[in-house]
């Protein structure tokens, strides 16, 4: 067992680590598991989220919110980068399909920005391709060349 104080010590450190940046629940066990007793974490993980400082669903829509603000991404990517920092894919899935829509014409936003940027540099075969590597759904990457050509 652990002490008050023990676990609340470990609470502020983890506190300063999320406030520092919004985390996912993954990154705080992946950063702590090893200098935290197992049940002290999750009961600190419990506390957080209770608290509402770990809530990976507002973190899907900030994260998101924040790359469509600086990146040109396919809906793919965003997933990835996601999934990346351990939020569980049907939380993902449920974001993006409650916001499809809107994240349809993000998509479609960066593949206008992408071909602005490359068509200068390459052939629009050369552009499709890129833009299909890149996860980009076929329907919108023909959909914006055909309007842009």
């Amino acid at each position: 067992m652990y002490s008050i104080e023990e676990f609340d010590e470990q609470k502020t450190k983890i506190l300063k680590y999320i406030l520092y940046k919004k985390r996912t629940e993954q990154e705080i066990r992946t950063k702590f598991k090893a200098t935290v007793q197992e049940d002290m974490l999750e009961e600190i993980i419990q506390y957080l989220k209770d608290a509402k400082y770990i809530d990976d669903k507002q973190y899907i829509e900030k994260t998101i919110n924040n790359f469509k603000l600086l990146k040109n991404l396919s809906i793919k990517e965003l997933k990835y980068k996601l999934l990346s920092k351990g939020i569980s894919a049907d939380d993902i899935e449920d974001y993006i399909y409650e916001n499809k829509e809107e994240l349809e014409e993000y998509e479609k936003q960066s593949i206008r920005n992408i071909l602005y940027k490359k068509q200068t540099s390459m052939e629009v075969e050369e552009i499709k391709q890129y833009l299909t590597k890149k996860g980009y759904q076929q329907e919108n990457i023909k959909e914006i060349i055909d309007e842009s050509l």
